[in-house]
């Protein structure tokens, strides 16, 4: 047998599976969330994401995860240049944040996405070869390589993906050893400054998400209007649905937005068109990308394999929770998409690229023995 073929029937077919079970799930999610906006053809580019997507996901699983290593600096370097040049005319302004890039021959894309997948590697790189160090230097050299992308996005301004920062430093600190007590005074410094965060550091319609996050009824026609019509859809959808493409839902009648329902509240109008069991159907099927995931941590032989299946890991669980959290008043509204299911290029790509190498690190969790010649 080949090694190409070895590894190719040695992957981590739950997650394989996983992976393909939800991305094709997402193209239908998307055509039942877009068919009122027909000419745009959201469902399709999507699907071309997705194919594009898998190939990138296959590429990458048959590379060894340890030659990242190599790439991780250099990646994360030119993810935080890309960020940087959202602030020049280079930028494109969407949805009150100007987060995305437009180059020549490449189109537009949004770099942020690419920075989280850089610094994930970087700070996998760094914990791994570190592990000696006192904790004080460790955390700090952390917050050095995370601050630059983090203080960009953040100004962009694009609060969702700045935290999502936050479980994934938390859970490659924790993976690589570092004493639970430093942790507790990590995350206890960083709830001390959230007031200050709170009242100095966000836009005023970013304050008010957080405002009648607290308190729903506070302004139930504005900043609270989008979760309020989320629930409704939700909520009145029961056990089976209204049905894909239904008439008279929320969605058709534009309570929910539709320049939004494909991407940020897409799993308000899934709620809406298959109900309680579609919803739980494709949590479960997330809750099975998650296991897949943490079965290859626990099988990775070493630190740096561990650290990047645990930061991605992380990173994956954080962005289902917000997202569907979101749509049902558990979290604040964030523009956090839904990974493989909400529209849009660029996170199809960088997750593919990044559950790609979870399955390398299945894959080449064990090294291949050479045999000495003449036996």
């Amino acid at each position: 047998m080949t090694p190409f073929l070895r590894k190719l029937l040695g992957m981590n077919w739950l997650l394989f599976a996983s992976v393909i079970v939800i991305s094709l799930a997402g193209v239908l999610f998307i055509h039942g969330a877009s068919y009122l906006r027909p000419e745009d053809r959201y469902w399709q580019q999507q699907a071309k994401f997705v194919g594009f997507g898998l190939v990138l996901f296959l590429v990458v699983t048959m590379i060894d995860y340890r030659w990242v290593k190599w790439a991780a600096v250099p990646v994360y370097l030119m993810s935080v240049v890309l960020t940087a040049l959202t602030y020049t005319g280079l930028g494109v302004m969407k949805n009150n944040a100007k987060c995305w890039l437009r180059l020549p021959f490449i189109g537009v894309f949004q770099p942020g996405q690419m920075a989280a997948m850089g610094g994930i590697m970087t700070m996998a790189l760094f914990l791994s070869h570190t592990r000696r160090w006192h904790p004080a230097l460790r955390i700090m050299g952390t917050g050095i390589i995370a601050a630059p992308p983090m203080v960009l996005i953040l100004k962009q301004p694009d609060l969702g993906m700045t935290v999502a920062w936050m479980p994934v430093i938390l859970a490659m600190l924790w993976l690589s050893g570092m004493p639970l007590r430093w942790l507790a005074v990590l995350l206890l410094t960083g709830l001390t400054f959230l007031p200050l965060v709170m009242n100095f550091g966000l836009k005023p319609y970013q304050r008010d998400r957080v405002v009648t996050f607290m308190d729903p009824d506070v302004d139930p026609r504005g900043a609270s209007y989008g979760v309020n019509q989320s629930l409704i859809a939700i909520g009145s959808a029961g056990i089976s649905g209204k049905g894909f493409k239904a008439p008279g839902t929320q969605l058709e009648m534009g309570l929910i937005p539709k320049a939004e329902a494909h991407t940020d509240y897409i799993f308000a109008t899934i709620g809406e068109q298959w109900g309680f069991l579609g919803g739980a159907a494709l949590i479960a099927a997330f809750g099975l990308l998650i296991i897949a995931c943490m079965l290859t941590a626990a099988c990775a032989t070493d630190a740096f394999g561990l650290l990047i299946v645990g930061g991605i890991t992380a990173q994956v669980f954080f962005h289902v929770f917000q997202n569907i959290g979101m749509t049902i008043a558990l979290m604040p509204i964030t523009g956090l998409p839904l990974p493989l299911i909400s529209y849009g290029g660029t996170f199809v790509l960088m997750i593919m690229f990044a559950l790609g190498l979870v399955n390398s690190v299945w894959v080449h969790r064990q090294r291949e023995i050479e045999k000495p010649r003449g036996t």
